[in-house]
């Protein structure tokens, strides 16, 4: 079971003081944030795409990279790279790089995002949002697979044996499919053997136990070795000596976010009540003390089947010091109790059988 942290690398102003850090410095924050979080034992660190004002990282391996050096262990993936308005030749070269300097931990996370700035940005039609994604993870997949290729498709210049650098370390670099529970994006992992990694950020986890089951028939329908695949799961929590300390100091930033986010989709207002329900048992908000998060996640391992778990951390603007302290508890009092206990559990399971 891997745990890890993802990180939008958010920009927005401070709830308590009004102060908007500048993206420079929140920059050079995450990658102190990936430091400790190699250094306390997490598996993966995420760090999202994204082309607004209010979060500082368009360039997931840039910043990756800055970190490649100075990490030892931990995975370095985009969380997500948005595949649908990239380039996949540049995407692979940058990844590919972040794979060398890190010695073989970089991967990538493709996805359509959840926002649609840079479609306009970069030159792209949003009414070729899904064509764009087959296509480009089509190509990317071929880049992947051989040194050399050939490729023709319809919003791209065609390639003909041509021949992309610089290689990765791994053979193959990782690719995972990003999906907000869509069937057809589950589908299309399982079919193409990828890892598939689901945003888990609201109502019942467990309600994503069906289509990971969907992803799995898909992926052996393919011919795929379901013992092989990964599921992984991103989702919204804090960590705190206490429970209530976890909940009263995640709650302002987290409602800001969430209000803000909900006047641009027409979301009805967040309250006290919704992030007190969302972090109930049963709810998809992994707030509280180490004990209180570490079984949410054992009863997600064990009722939905994710082998991966992303806590995304901070939602909105947090004082980096309260971030670094959640990441530290993430890898030091919740990582180790979840890792024991699913050894357990899958000792004993797989004897059973």
């Amino acid at each position: 079971m891997e745990i890890g942290i993802t990180s939008f690398v958010d920009t927005k102003p401070d709830v308590h003081t009004g102060e908007v850090i500048s993206h420079a410095q929140r920059l050079r924050e995450v990658v102190e944030e990936i430091i400790l979080a190699d250094q306390v034992g997490l598996d993966v660190f995420g760090v999202g795409e994204h082309h607004r004002e209010d979060y500082a990282a368009s360039s997931p391996a840039v910043v990756l990279a800055a970190a490649a050096t100075q990490t030892k262990r931990i995975r370095l993936t985009s969380a997500v790279t948005v595949l649908s308005s990239a380039d996949p030749v540049r995407v692979f070269q940058d990844f590919a790089t972040l794979d060398g300097l890190s010695n073989g931990r970089a991967e990538i996370m493709a996805g359509r995002g959840s926002f649609i700035e840079s479609f306009p940005l970069f030159g792209y039609d949003l009414k070729d949002y899904e064509e764009l994604f087959e296509e480009h993870l089509e190509l990317l997949l071929k880049i992947r697979a051989s040194e050399k290729v050939t490729w023709e498709g319809g919003h791209r210049p065609a390639i003909n044996d041509k021949g992309v650098y610089p290689r990765p370390v791994q053979n193959p670099l990782p690719v995972w499919v990003g999906s907000g529970g869509n069937q057809e994006s589950a589908i299309r992992a399982g079919l193409l053997g990828l890892p598939l990694m689901l945003a888990i950020i609201g109502g019942n986890p467990l309600h994503f136990e069906p289509l990971v089951q969907l992803y799995k028939k898909a992926a052996a329908h393919a011919g795929h070795d379901e013992s092989q695949l990964k599921v992984g799961a991103h989702s919204i929590g804090f960590i705190a000596e206490d429970t209530e300390l976890a909940a009263d100091t995640f709650f302002p930033s987290t409602q800001y976010g969430m209000n803000k986010l909900g006047k641009e989709r027409g979301w009805s207002h967040y309250s006290r009540a919704s992030f007190d329900a969302a972090r109930s048992f049963d709810g998809a908000l992994y707030v509280g003390d180490p004990e209180t998060v570490a079984q949410k996640i054992i009863h997600l391992r064990k009722h939905v089947g994710v082998t991966r778990f992303m806590m995304y951390v901070p939602l909105s603007t947090m004082p980096h010091h309260q971030v670094m302290r959640a990441i530290e508890l993430l890898g030091t009092e919740v990582a180790p109790r979840v890792r024991e206990e699913i050894a357990k559990w899958e000792a004993e399971t797989e004897h059973g059988a």
